[in-house]
């Protein structure tokens, strides 16, 4: 299973974007990018950077590779829609976002982490895959044996109710969710541009 294994502080800073706890705290401190030259000035920044850095965001916001991101983006372009609307859809329905989403982990490593351990149940049956998509309906929780863990218990405690969106319904007691829909763009505030994104792939 592919996944990048760099400092996501590093690039959190070049993108001057915080993609995992510890990188937000690094960015109150130092909000600039890394380097000797780091808080150097920049020059004006070409309209393919543009693009190419609203890429690596939605990448690494995600933590996916670039083979599996361009068959995303194929596979929004061949559905119904906006394509940059469907792209963000099919991200937001992975299974590991959405265990990030309903608060059973305080970033999205550490939900991917949770899944490709085998700890939790889609609808009864062990998924081990992170990006399998989740589908209105489908119903998450923990095998008996991964159940109570003090990692998930944490995670559910310090999430705040206000942070879960309501395309997914938590049961905090019992550790389950509930993937109730596929969320509307208006719906999923994140730090990208995703139609820079399609016009960098449509060239």
């Amino acid at each position: 299973m592919a996944r990048f294994r760099g400092s996501i502080t590093k690039v959190s800073r070049r993108l001057g974007v915080a993609l995992s706890p510890k990188a937000e705290k690094y960015l109150e401190r130092r909000p600039f990018a890394p380097g000797q030259h780091g808080q150097g000035r920049r020059g004006k920044i070409s309209e393919y950077a543009l693009q190419l850095r609203e890429k690596q965001k939605m990448k690494f916001i995600y933590g996916i590779l670039e083979k599996q991101f361009r068959n995303y983006y194929k596979k929004a372009v061949s559905q119904r829609g906006v394509t940059g609307d469907n792209l963000v859809r099919l991200l937001e329905r992975r299974l590991d976002n959405v265990v990030f989403r309903a608060g059973f982990a305080p970033s999205r490593a550490g939900a991917r982490q949770l899944v490709s351990h085998g700890h939790l149940l889609v609808n009864g049956k062990k998924v081990n895959i992170p990006s399998f998509l989740m589908t209105p309906g489908d119903l998450i929780e923990f095998r008996q044996k991964s159940k109570n863990m003090d990692a998930v218990t944490d995670a559910l405690n310090k999430a705040p109710d206000a942070r879960i969106p309501a395309w997914i319904q938590v049961d905090k007691a019992n550790q389950k969710a509930v993937f109730l829909s596929v969320p509307e763009r208006v719906d999923i505030q994140e730090p990208y541009n995703e139609q820079l994104v399609v016009e960098l792939y449509s060239k």
